[in-house]
């Protein structure tokens, strides 16, 4: 029994990383953010030139930051996390606006030495709900962030929250 026991054991241990989940590959050099699913709320936004619903979740700098109002320029280390879904109304509450299908999850990394060259900041983007990665470049978000750059390149504003005890 206690060989059987050992071979069960031994062949567990040789099969079930193979089965794991592997992490997306980087995205623009950059490393996907394991548990940004349990990341703080800093913001909400909705687009309406794209449908999209926005959740903008952050790191433990990037929320202390948000909540101490000190985002401009935001601190070396900060991680603000958007994760995007296309807009649906609800069929029980036709004034209601809720996430539909997963657009992608993009994240920038404030390190002011490391990306010097693209104003202080790592951009990266996965899609869909395999997670792709979108390497086209930090430089097609940046275009897009142009108007923000004197808010450091970020467009959230964060959103106040009650003080807790």
């Amino acid at each position: 029994m206690r060989l059987k026991k050992i071979i069960t054991t031994s062949f567990l241990l040789s099969v079930l990383p193979a089965l794991s989940i592997a992490a997306p590959s980087p995205s623009n050099g950059i490393t996907y953010q394991e548990g940004w699913q349990n990341w703080a709320t800093i913001a909400v936004s909705h687009r309406t030139d794209n449908s999209t619903i926005r959740v903008i979740l952050g790191n433990k700098v990037a929320v202390e930051a948000a909540r101490a109002g000190k985002t401009n320029p935001w601190p070396d280390g900060s991680i603000l996390g958007k994760i995007v879904w296309k807009e649906k109304q609800l069929k029980s509450w036709l004034a209601g606006t809720a996430p539909g299908d997963f657009g992608h999850a993009e994240f920038m990394v404030k390190d002011s030495t490391k990306y010097s060259k693209t104003h202080g900041w790592g951009w990266a983007r996965w899609l869909g709900l395999e997670q792709k990665p979108f390497n086209e470049g930090a430089q097609s978000c940046i275009s897009c962030h142009t108007p923000v750059k004197n808010h450091d390149w970020v467009f959230t504003e964060p959103a106040q929250f009650p003080k807790g005890k």
